[in-house]
């Protein structure tokens, strides 16, 4: 069964009125259940929004096409009060090591994997430092040892600046600033699997992205660095996001309102 879109038409309205410092007001009939179509297009030029996209949603029609998950990678969601979180691993079979990316709400999914297939856990990356994305990471840190990793302050885990490449086994792993929804939020792309993938926490989601949750994250910011950082990469390459289903960059270059136009 597909995982339903983390957002609704309303939803992308309200980030975009939101980011942009407009009141919704003007857009009431776009609100509506169900929105007008000629109010969601007149709504999403002037928002910036990709009008098709934003139909395609509003009428459920919009659908994302990730294809088969790559050898050596697993998804857990999790739930976080009424809200459902993703986090993910991977690992290199040849040298049995893996790495986490954020715990979400409970760690025992990874914790199951690690124990199951003989895995060691040598690293977890985190996407940026909202808790509902490393609310279990104490207990994940006191079964596995692994070392934490995080562009934003987290306790227990080390600082690094985006750009600083990772190893783990044979997997490479490359770090992308992707701000906005959060002051410093990471992009983790991940290469060695049969397929590349990226982690992109709220950055990105399937037919939406997070909104900026302060005055350092700010909603310019978000759409240039996922722009830059995200949709340049190969149309193929598995999106992974820290709410709803897996994507792709394809998929997203074409369904997600606020990048309209992408290719």
């Amino acid at each position: 069964m597909r995982a339903m879109l983390e957002d609704n038409s309303a939803d992308i309205l309200g980030k975009a009125c939101a980011g942009l410092g407009i009141s919704p007001d003007q857009f009431s009939a776009a609100f509506a259940d169900p929105p007008d179509e000629p109010a969601l297009r007149a709504a999403a030029a002037q928002l910036g929004l990709g009008a098709d996209a934003l139909v395609a949603v509003a009428r459920g029609t919009y659908l994302p096409e990730p294809g088969p998950d790559p050898d050596g990678f697993a998804m857990f969601t999790t739930m976080f009060g009424d809200m459902a979180v993703n986090s993910y691993a991977v690992w290199d079979e040849a040298s049995g090591l893996a790495a986490a990316f954020d715990t979400g709400a409970d760690c025992d999914g990874v914790l199951d994997l690690v124990r199951d297939r003989g895995l060691r856990l040598e690293a977890v990356f985190i996407t940026h430092s909202h808790g509902d994305h490393i609310y279990d990471l104490d207990r994940l840190i006191e079964k596995t040892g692994a070392e934490v990793w995080t562009a934003e302050p987290v306790d227990r885990a080390k600082i690094f600046a985006p750009g600083k490449p990772f190893a783990v086994g044979a997997l490479a792993i490359s770090t992308r600033l992707t701000c906005g929804h959060s002051p410093c939020g990471v992009t983790y792309v991940v290469d060695g699997l049969s397929r590349r993938l990226a982690v992109t926490g709220d950055a990105l989601f399937a037919g939406s992205m997070g909104g900026a949750k302060s005055s350092k994250s700010t909603y310019s910011d978000a759409l240039r660095t996922t722009r830059r950082e995200i949709l340049s990469l190969p149309a193929d390459t598995l999106l992974c996001p820290g709410h709803g289903p897996l994507t792709t960059v394809a998929s997203e270059a074409v369904g997600n309102p606020f990048f309209p136009r992408t290719r």
